[in-house]
């Protein structure tokens, strides 16, 4: 099976504030998502070379520094989920959907 970025990056955030808040280490928080972020930029450069990559990565970065803005608005948690659905679905779209990630793969045919 070919691994779906989308839930990776999605669990990556969820996990990563969860451990923030759970140990009250920022930092910790951080090399969690990194531990999620670090097999998605591998895939991506696998599937689809340096320039969507590196957009994809932006994304995510994105995200990141989006769910803290509007954690001030919303609350955090909510703002982590709404942040995780939003690029869950933007990841689908621009780059498992194309791979055939989540379908069996050849060899386990």
């Amino acid at each position: 099976m070919r691994p779906p970025t989308a839930v990776l990056a999605a669990a990556g955030l969820i996990a990563g504030y969860g451990a923030a808040v759970a140990s009250g280490s920022r930092p910790l928080g951080g090399v969690v998502l990194l531990l999620f972020a670090a097999p998605c930029v591998l895939i991506w450069a696998h599937r689809h070379g340096r320039r969507l990559t590196a957009a994809l990565t932006a994304l995510g970065i994105l995200a990141f520094a989006l769910s803290h803005a509007l954690g001030l608005l919303i609350g955090a948690w909510p703002a982590v989920l709404v942040m995780a659905a939003a690029v869950s679905i933007a990841y689908w779209r621009l780059s498992d959907s194309r791979s055939g990630a989540g379908e069996p793969s050849q060899a386990a045919a």
